[in-house]
């Protein structure tokens, strides 16, 4: 079937099956290979993208039962806004990545969270950044949302996707 997709700020068309999920839409018929397959089953959080400014686990959601909805991915994060760099250079400054297979996810979850709550306290960031990282660097995250939060950069960091 053609499924017509709002990414990243545009229209996009993409022939897939009714049930194939958003990933490897996103993958292998639109070509945005930013967004990573971990697990398949929404463990690990790889594959994190926003849907209507929430965070997703796109390799659980059919691409067919996202049509009409606001898609971002992190190629639109880095382009999007001030706020969305700061997190990447947050992500620089405390030198968050080690192998950089999970960021990409990682990075779609922390937008999000910030985007709700500016101010996210350890328990805030413990229930809503359940992304895995194989290498371990969660206090390093830990670390770059606070040093956001005291920075108080982000009060818009998804005004890209509501726009």
């Amino acid at each position: 079937m053609k499924l017509t997709l709002q990414v990243n700020g545009a229209a996009r068309t993409a022939d897939a099956d009714e049930d194939t999920p958003l990933l490897w839409v996103l993958r292998e018929g639109l070509g945005l290979t930013g967004t990573k397959f971990g697990c398949g089953v929404a463990a690990c959080g790889a594959c994190t993208v926003h849907i209507d400014g929430q965070p997703a686990r796109s390799c659980s959601v059919a691409a067919s039962s996202v049509q009409g909805r606001t898609i971002t991915t992190i190629e639109a994060v880095g382009a999007a806004s001030a706020a969305h760099r700061a997190v990447q250079q947050a992500w620089i400054d405390h030198q968050v990545p080690q192998c950089g297979y999970c960021q990409s996810g990682m990075i779609m979850a922390v937008t999000a969270l910030l985007a709700r709550k500016a101010q996210p306290t350890d328990a805030d960031i413990d229930a809503e950044i359940t992304n895995l990282c194989r290498c371990g660097t969660y206090e390093r995250v830990r670390r770059a949302i606070h040093a956001l939060a005291e920075a108080n950069l982000l009060s818009s960091v998804s005004g890209a996707e509501r726009g």
